[in-house]
């Protein structure tokens, strides 16, 4: 009885695990950038009426050994001007960013930006 309970136990703890994984971090490079103006504003308009905004970045990203790579993302909202994010990155693909302190960018890329 004590076994079926351990190997249920750790079942649930692997699956709520597995579920809580950030599949578009998870395994990424890293790129550095220091946000600038908006490139492009791409607009939706919904079946409801909504208009959904999309920012589009299209800027120069620096890796941790500040080797350039031109780069585009986009967000739902417009960022903030000057702020550093942590992009992750799939290939040439950006699947997600971070914003990051000017401290937490490697030296090699910081000096770039």
């Amino acid at each position: 009885m004590k076994k079926i309970i351990g190997f249920t136990l750790a079942f649930v703890l692997v699956t709520v695990g597995l579920i809580n994984i950030d599949w578009h971090r998870l395994g990424k490079e890293n790129a550095y950038v220091q946000v600038g103006d908006v490139t492009n504003v791409e607009e939706t308009t919904l079946d409801s009426g909504e208009v959904v905004r999309r920012y589009v970045y299209e800027t120069e990203a620096y890796t941790n050994d500040g080797e350039a790579r031109d780069v585009t993302f986009t967000a739902a909202k417009e960022l903030r001007q000057g702020a550093f994010l942590m992009l992750y990155m799939k290939d040439e693909a950006v699947t997600s960013y971070d914003e990051v302190e000017a401290s937490d960018v490697p030296e090699a890329a910081r000096e770039k930006l």
